[in-house]
């Protein structure tokens, strides 16, 4: 490997504004400080895999990017406004455009899988029972799941199942963007295989934008058309998975050590 600058995407001629605009985030719990002056643009259509060790901040930082949390200083900007505007319509509004499955699936445990998808979509309290019913069906049928799965609880599905039900809640709105945190974890190899085509298929068919927090190499290879790396409380690498190949730094080498890590960044997503 080459020392290497962090890597940026160059394109020629003017550039639409990011979906995610990050400036000079700086995150502390106490006196431990997590990021220090992070700087970071997603366009819309990307998917933009990071990762980091652990402790590194990653989801930490996708709760802000969401509002969930408030960095200590900076900006967070979706879509062109602040995720921490006063204004409650504006994030409301914000909330719309995106959604997000959590690394446990975070569905209702009181609430069956029908009612669980549609939550958001009550939310809205402009749509009829009857759309409401369509739209669910719609979703469940999106994720590979079958209407009669609709009636189950929580406690009576498999792990497999509940990220499903839990990514057909997430674009039960149709999100411009759609934000993971660990979408394969706790899920054996075939069935994360599966969950990663289900993810790539429906970026494609709605052309959502996706940020994703994963540790897994598979998942980032087969989905992650960008980058970016979280170490010593800063991006140290932004960039096409071969591009981030190049940047030396231990946290670099070390999570890309193999000849199959090397070949899966390589080859990138399909």
């Amino acid at each position: 490997m080459t020392e290497t600058p962090v890597v940026t995407s160059i394109s020629s001629g003017p550039k639409p504004a990011p979906v995610i605009r990050i400036r000079g985030l700086n995150t502390r719990f106490g006196e431990a400080v997590i990021h220090r002056d992070i700087d970071l643009d997603v366009a819309a259509g990307e998917i933009l895999g990071l990762v980091g060790g652990s402790g590194s901040g990653k989801t930490t930082l996708l709760r802000e990017i969401v509002g969930l949390l408030i960095p200590r200083k900076g900006t967070v900007e979706l879509f062109g406004e602040s995720v921490f505007s006063d204004d409650p319509i504006v994030r409301r509004n914000i909330r719309r455009r995106f959604g997000m499955l959590f690394q446990q699936g975070a569905l209702f445990s009181a609430l069956s899988v029908y009612d669980n998808i549609a939550f958001p979509l009550r939310e809205l309290r402009v749509l009829d029972e009857g759309l409401i019913r369509e739209l669910v069906y719609l979703k469940l049928g999106m994720v590979d799941l079958e209407p009669r799965h609709a009636l189950l609880m929580p406690a009576e599905l498999s792990g497999g199942m509940i990220k499903r039900v839990a990514l057909a809640r997430a674009i039960s709105l149709e999100p411009e963007l759609l934000v993971l945190d660990e979408p394969t974890a706790g899920l054996d190899p075939d069935l994360a295989e599966g969950f990663v085509r289900l993810i790539g298929t429906l970026q494609k068919e709605l052309g959502f934008t996706v940020v994703m927090v994963t540790h897994d190499l598979e998942t980032l290879a087969g989905l992650a058309t960008r980058v970016a790396v979280l170490a010593d409380q800063r991006i140290i690498a932004c960039g096409t998975p071969a591009e981030v190949l190049e940047v030396d730094h231990p946290f670099i080498r070390n999570f890309f050590c193999s000849e199959h890590a090397i070949a899966l960044m390589r080859k990138g997503p399909a």
